[in-house]
């Protein structure tokens, strides 16, 4: 069985030859791919099939943003993480923005990192420390414009969107509804799908914006 299946795109060949000894040390993630630039990743998504793409935020030509916009569009089930050196807050909100479902900094650690191409593989956000609040602190300033967001939703699916946009894992959502753990992953995974969200973090804006939760309510 082949293994979570990962492109490189950063236009230094050093960091993207590091990157690939990093991951590949991992027998759960398996580098298919590395590119110089955000239009290579394009044509490489159109033509393989692509669990995580690991970008680069400031390239040539086609930047990580623009990139990430685009690959979201034509292969929505792709993931993308977002590496930097540079921890902005008007790019971490592009990035999210874009699509990607997570953003880290170039001084990850090596562990870190591989972790977390696992969890946004697996439809969790991952993001640096400080970004989430960065993004949630976008959210805060942004008037709430109140939508009819949980049609379509079940009864307890709404129950665990409700919890979701409030920050809660899948466990303590367990754990306050009484569920087991494989109903709680299907719940989510169906709340996702209804309302056309990529991850948690995307869930959480959402949340807000249409309403449903507060600002005290927001996790962070």
């Amino acid at each position: 069985m082949s293994g979570i299946r990962v492109m490189l795109v950063d236009d230094q060949a050093l960091l993207r030859t590091s990157l690939r000894t990093v991951l590949s040390a991992d027998e759960r993630i398996e580098v298919t791919h590395d590119v110089a630039d955000g239009g290579e990743a394009i044509e490489v998504v159109r033509r393989h099939r692509l669990d995580v793409v690991l970008m680069d935020v400031r390239m040539p030509r086609v930047d990580g943003v623009a990139a990430t916009t685009e690959i979201v569009r034509i292969a929505p089930a792709t993931r993308v993480l977002m590496l930097t050196t540079f921890d902005d807050d008007e790019l971490v909100v592009a990035a999210v923005r874009a699509g990607a479902s997570g953003y880290l900094t170039k001084d990850v650690r090596p562990a870190a990192l591989a972790q977390a191409v696992c969890d946004v593989a697996s439809g969790t956000a991952a993001l640096a420390p400080g970004v989430a609040a960065t993004i949630l602190d976008l959210v805060r300033r942004v008037p709430a414009r109140r939508a009819a967001a949980l049609d379509g939703l079940t009864p307890r699916e709404a129950e665990v969107y409700g919890l979701l946009a409030r920050g809660r894992s899948n466990g303590e959502i367990r754990a306050e509804l009484v569920l087991s753990e494989n109903t709680v992953k299907t719940h989510v995974r169906a709340v996702l799908q209804k309302l056309g969200l990529r991850d948690r973090v995307h869930a959480v804006i959402h949340a807000y914006e249409n309403g449903l939760v507060g600002r005290n309510d927001l996790p962070g």
